[in-house]
């Protein structure tokens, strides 16, 4: 479904920065795949060039076989809508808006009918456990129930592929294994396909598939068999490869 063909990516004019060297991955429908690497390694550039919020230098980046980038200003930003689901770190809620409020910004924005919202808002709430928090406004409840809150809407309009960027990065150790139990509920049970940068060993347990980003190039991957606990080791053992574990976190 996701097809990244010599991605690369450089900044600057005089002083050239190349902060993607032509990455390749292949992402199939319904994979949870994590994406890992030493700070600067390029795996927040990666995912914003898949996200249409910065343009590649080179290379190609294909949906369901169609480049996003080829779109006009106003087409891209119905493809975000419409396609994307967005999992953020500091989870990017409105906080004058009502926890239903902010589930149902996407479709809002599409002009979707009241009646509709209303129906899909109570079950995707309901499916991840807020269905209680509707009427509170964000600043009202936990960093964990807002991060369930950026998930429920992330995947109100069942997107193509979401995107999830250090989702686990502002929460404690219980929160962070409930919002990654949810990602891989989603996945499993919805074959909801997800791509998520993250520095956490546990939280990349839970995906199915690792590949590891360092200055700029795709060096390794590693799939998960059936064993959480062995596929965080393994993770950890990579990671220690690569950079070192003291400099990673």
């Amino acid at each position: 479904m996701l097809q990244v063909e010599n991605l690369r990516k450089i900044y600057g004019e005089t002083m050239k920065y190349e902060a993607l060297k032509g990455i390749d991955l292949t992402v199939n429908d319904g994979e949870f795949i994590g994406i890992m690497g030493p700070s600067g390694s390029g795996k927040s550039t990666f995912l914003n060039l898949v996200a249409t919020i910065d343009e590649p230098s080179s290379g190609k980046i294909l949906l369901n076989g169609k480049d996003p980038h080829q779109l006009n200003q106003e087409e891209i930003a119905a493809f975000r809508r419409n396609q994307l689901g967005f999992v953020f770190q500091s989870f990017n809620l409105l906080p004058t808006l009502t926890v239903e409020e902010n589930i149902v910004l996407p479709l809002t924005l599409d002009g979707e009918k009241v009646a509709v919202m209303k129906r899909q808002v109570k079950e995707v709430a309901t499916r991840l456990g807020i269905g209680n928090l509707l009427k509170k406004r964000i600043a009202e409840i936990s960093g964990g129930q807002a991060q369930r809150v950026a998930v429920a809407r992330a995947m109100i309009h069942q997107p193509e592929l979401v995107l999830a960027d250090e989702p686990t990065g502002n929460l404690d150790t219980k929160s962070s294994k409930d919002v990654m139990g949810l990602l891989q509920q989603l996945n499993e049970e919805e074959k909801a396909t997800i791509l998520m940068v993250t520095h956490d060993p546990l939280a990349a347990s839970y995906c199915e598939r690792i590949v590891f980003i360092k200055d700029g190039k795709l060096v390794h991957e590693i799939r998960r068999q059936n064993d959480q606990q062995a596929f965080y080791n393994q993770i950890m053992e990579e990671l220690a490869a690569i950079e070192g574990v003291d400099n990673e976190f």
